[in-house]
């Protein structure tokens, strides 16, 4: 369900058919500790048996971020990137990281799992302002998540510490500008989750029920932290047909916007790599006209 670009052409790889090993000048590979850049004059080796193999996501150029969003459908901004587009310093976003540490269990689960820890909260966005609504479920129909749809899900809300920054705030504002400019200025009712994936019983699930939309109008995946983990690969997909495209988000604080009446969207399971590994992000999902809610 991939394609891999050469210079004339695009060929497009679904589940019963094998990847050919790329030719050269193609791509760009990175290991764990290193990102090696294959040109024409050099030949991408095949990868041992057993070892991980990650994809460099595929950043936009500067600027350029929201013209690709309007154009495919999805985009991945770098951390430099995101603090110009919201006005927010890499040391006041990197102060927001240790309120992940205290995130309760999800003790909705129906995998029967352990490894998801969250908090979330409501806001509105008009005009500028960004406002704190009353606290209120997470609740999406069984359409958009055949796992946990039509049940109305109480989380602890996001610490008063947290909602109260002024980082905080431009973040929020800043992804609703980015709403604005993509669909036209209006006001915003946007859900902030703030999720902790651990592996300490083993394999830890971002997205347990696999590939899907939010039924919202932008959603935005931040990474925050990644500890020890390894997996965690980033896939989204046209909506309506086979292309796709995959890549490992490891540097904190790399966003992931996507159009969510275009793109469908998942996160491969991790697994422990060190002793408490997990995975950190914040997921702001922005919608127009009301949150979602039961009937």
């Amino acid at each position: 369900m991939f394609e891999a670009k050469a210079d004339s052409a695009t060929t497009v790889y679904t589940a019963a058919t094998s990847m050919p090993t790329p030719e050269a000048g193609m791509f760009e590979a990175k290991a764990d500790s290193a990102t090696t850049v294959y040109t024409a004059a050099t030949s991408m080796p095949k990868p041992e048996a057993g070892a991980a193999v990650s994809f460099v996501p595929p950043y936009a150029c500067g600027a350029d971020f929201e013209a690709q969003l309007r154009e495919s459908g999805s985009t991945v901004v770098a951390p430099a990137s995101l603090t110009e587009a919201v006005n927010c310093s890499a040391a006041e976003l990197a102060a927001l990281a240790p309120y992940w540490q205290d995130l309760p269990a999800d003790a909705y689960l129906r995998d029967g799992g352990h490894y998801r820890f969250r908090r979330h909260s409501c806001f509105v966005a008009e005009a500028g302002n960004l406002r704190q609504v009353q606290h209120r479920a997470h609740w999406q129909p069984l359409e958009y998540n055949a796992l946990h749809g039509g049940i109305e899900r109480w989380f602890e809300p996001i610490a008063a510490e947290v909602s109260r920054n002024q980082a905080w705030s431009r973040l929020l504002l800043g992804l609703a500008e980015i709403a604005s400019n993509l669909k036209g200025r209006q006001p915003w009712f946007i859900e902030a989750h703030q999720f902790r994936i651990d592996t300490t019983d083993g394999i830890g699930r971002p997205t347990p029920e696999g590939a899907h939309r939010d039924g919202v109008d932008l959603v935005a995946v931040l990474l925050v932290a990644r500890e020890g983990v390894k997996g965690g690969e980033s896939r989204v997909f046209d909506a309506t047909g086979p292309n796709g495209q995959r890549f490992t988000m490891s540097e904190p604080w790399t966003l992931l916007l996507l159009d969510d009446l275009r793109v469908i969207h998942e996160t491969t399971p991790i697994q422990p790599a060190a002793s408490h590994g997990h995975r950190d992000t914040l997921v702001v999902t922005l919608r127009a006209g009301g949150f979602i809610a039961p009937a």
